[in-house]
Formats: structure tokens, sequence, C-alpha cells
């Protein structure tokens, strides 16, 4: 008789869980690296002889990425919907796989000339289509396989899986400028994330390969056609600007505590690097706590509450926080406002994540979602890029909190109009 048992349903959840949304931490793993090392892949890809135009072109180069996820959405969300969660999934990662491939391997503007710019944003677009869909797959794969009462909880470790790459990237960030100098770093360093990045890749699919289909998917008589997802979501239209609204308070201010951190640190505040990245480390951990907490908060008192009460937090508080900052630029000062804008974030994005796979009809709620979410990010994505440039132009260094407070007025207005009426509440209620 064989010695090993037969996993609990507890252990077989955990591992379902790990193994769906490992694709969603190379996914934001390969965007935090580039956002962490902007200013040496502008060197390295956009030398215009101004520092300031050439890291606006590096960021604007990451947000590009963004603006193929509503294509993404669209064509593999209705893919997913039409052929099951557990393929998508699977076509996502090879996708990302290959944008990876691309920023790390390319050679500078000094070797190759304007071909290494083009192929760069070449890996960023390929990178964005496959995101497109990555986080509404792996959120509704998380809905679906939810026990009862728990999808919040479930829900919050799509964003959950994102703040340990977050974390792993920072602090790998501070180990390489720890064991390099800083010419080093600038000429070749950066380069060595992305590498480690494509090494990670064969582990995940093998790891993915592993999924099952959920079996709310299965028990679906009908499987929409491309035609039928297109037209259900012309039909909800509301719904998915709605949820477009609300996504934008996640996109905007999850960028702008983490992509954004080391550059607005090293470039506005004139602090050294390694003390943005600890930071950056910090509220990676943050988020990781407050996400299944108010995750699983929404659960038990509903995802409206915590929407509006945090929406509202954003907006009252995230301009005087980042004027105290800047009034006074420390290590200690950083991490403080750093901190509170995380729990903004990681408390709101805790309920905004599964009250978004409610609000979509389930025939085509991967599509619904992704292209809200997508939508949302063609905005919250240049983040970075929009927080420089309103630094530029206004001289107010903190202009991104006044950036954040007006993505957190979009999140509460969003809220406001979806749960408008007793009706849609009930219909939403999470318990």
């Amino acid at each position: 008789m064989s010695s090993v048992s037969p996993a609990s349903p507890a252990e077989s959840k955990v591992r379902t869980v790990f193994r769906v949304v490992s694709g969603n931490f190379l996914e934001m793993y390969d965007f935090m690296v580039y956002g962490y090392y902007a200013h040496a892949i502008a060197k390295t890809y956009f030398p215009s002889g101004n520092d300031f135009i050439s890291l606006m072109l590096s960021l604007s180069v990451f947000g590009a990425g963004f603006m193929m996820r509503p294509l993404g959405a669209l064509v593999l969300g209705a893919y997913i919907d039409r052929h099951g969660r557990r393929k998508g999934l699977i076509l996502t990662l090879g996708l990302m796989a290959l944008g990876t491939l691309a920023v790390a391997a390319v050679p500078g503007y000094a070797t190759i000339g304007m071909l290494a710019p083009a192929l760069v944003l070449l890996g960023r677009l390929l990178q964005g289509f496959s995101a497109g869909v990555e986080l509404g797959g792996v959120s509704v794969y998380l809905s679906e396989i939810a026990t009862k009462g728990h999808k919040g909880f479930y829900c919050s470790w799509q964003s959950g899986s994102q703040q340990v790459a977050v974390v792993f990237a920072a602090l790998l960030g501070v180990i390489l400028n720890r064991a390099l100098p800083a010419e080093q770093m600038g000429a070749w360093g950066w380069r060595v994330p992305f590498l480690i990045g494509c090494l990670i890749v064969p582990f995940l699919f093998l790891i993915r390969r592993s999924l099952k289909e959920t079996d709310e998917f299965l028990e679906m008589r009908h499987r929409p056609s491309i035609g039928e997802v297109f037209a259900s979501l012309a039909q909800n239209w509301g719904v998915v600007l709605g949820g477009m609204g609300m996504v934008l308070m996640t996109t905007v201010s999850f960028y702008l505590i983490t992509a954004y951190t080391p550059t607005f640190g090293r470039e506005v505040l004139k602090l050294s690097s390694i003390d943005t990245l600890i930071v950056t480390v910090c509220i990676g951990l943050s988020n990781l706590v407050w996400l299944p907490t108010m995750g699983a908060l929404s659960d038990r008192i509903g995802r409206r509450p915590v929407l509006i009460v945090f929406t509202v937090l954003t907006i009252l508080t995230a301009y005087p926080a980042v004027q105290w900052l800047v009034a006074n630029p420390s290590f200690g000062r950083l991490l403080a406002v750093e901190l509170w804008l995380s729990f903004l974030y990681g408390s709101y994005n805790g309920a905004m994540v599964v009250a978004l796979t409610e609000v979509m009809p389930r025939a085509v709620r991967t599509a619904g979602f992704s292209l809200a979410y997508s939508l949302a990010t063609t905005i919250g994505g240049f983040t970075p890029a929009i927080s420089t440039l309103l630094i530029h132009e206004t001289g107010n260094k903190a202009a991104p909190g006044l950036w954040m407070g007006v993505a957190a007025l979009c999140g509460l207005a969003a809220t406001l109009f979806l749960y408008r009426t007793p009706q849609a509440r009930e219909q939403y209620k999470a318990v």
C-alpha cells in the first residue's frame, strides 16, 4: 500500500491558488523591473543628450505596453471565455515569456541603432497584449474555485502574487546595487533581473500545466463565440466603463507606490537608490498584508463599504501626505508616506478585484473583467510618466499625490454608479 496520503481539500486549494497566480507573479515582476531600471534603460536604448527626454522616452515605452492591454483583453479574453480558463492561462504565460526575452536580450542603441528601441517597444507591446487578460484570467479562475463566502479572500491573492513580485524584484535590486558599482549597473547589471525572469519561465510552465478547468466553466452549457462575447460586451458597456473607473484607483496607486518609487526617490527627492528600493520592499510586504485582510473583510461586510471608505480617505489624504514628504525628504518620511499609501491601495484593491468579477455577466466574465481592467491600465500604467511630466511642468514635487486623488475620485464615482440601487447591491452581495 502506498505511504503517500492524498492531499486534503485545503492543501489542494493552496496548491491550485499557487499554480494559478504563478504567471501573475512573472507578469508583475517584469513590469516592476522595467520601472525600477527605467533610468538605466533610458541611457541604453534612448540616449538623447537630455536626461529628462531620455527618461520620458523610457517611461513612455513602459506605458506603451498598457496600450496593448485592451486588445489583449478582447482577443484573449474571448478565447478564454470560449475555450476555457486553463488553456488561456498557459497561452498568456507563453506570450509574456517572449516579451521578457526581447527586453532582456536586445543590444543597446550604441550597437544596433534605432533597431534597439524598436525591439524593446515590440517586447513591451507583446507583454502588454498578454497582460491584458492575465489579471482577468487569474481573478476569474480564483473566484470560480473559491469556497462559499470567501471569494474576496481568494481573489485577493491575484494582487498578492504581484506584491511578492514587487518584493522579490526590489530585494534583487538591493543585492545588485550593493554587489556592483553604479557604472556596471548602468552598463549591464540592470539586465540581470530580466534574465532571471527568463530563467523562471520553464518552472512556471511546468506548474501551470497541471491546472484543471474550473467546475463553473465546465457546467456552462453554452460556450459563447467570439462574436457573441463582443456583442455581450457591447450590451454591458455601462458595467465595463464602471469597472474601468473602479480599476483606475488601483492602477494609479499601485504603479505610483511601486514602479515609480525608485525613480521618484532618486530623481526628485535625491535619496539613494538603495534607500528607495528598501522602501519598495516594505511597500510590497505591506500590500501583501492588507490585500487578503481587506478581501476577507469585504466577505463579511460587503464590497461597497470598503470601496467607499478607502476612496474617500485617498481623496482626503494622498496629496497632503506627499506634500509633507517633499517638504523635507528623508528615508523615514518616504517610508511613512509610502506605507500609508500602501494601506489605502491594499485595502481598496482587496475588495475591488472580487467586486469586478461579481459585476460581470458569467458568459463574458473574463473578457469583461479584462477589458475594464485594461482600459483603466492604459491610463494608470502611464503613472510614472504622468508623474514625471506633472512635476516638470508645474514645478510641484507633490503633484503625484494629486494624480492619485483624481484616480480615487474616479473609483468613488464608479462604485456609487455600480452599486446605485438596492437590487444591484443584493446582486453583487458577497455573503
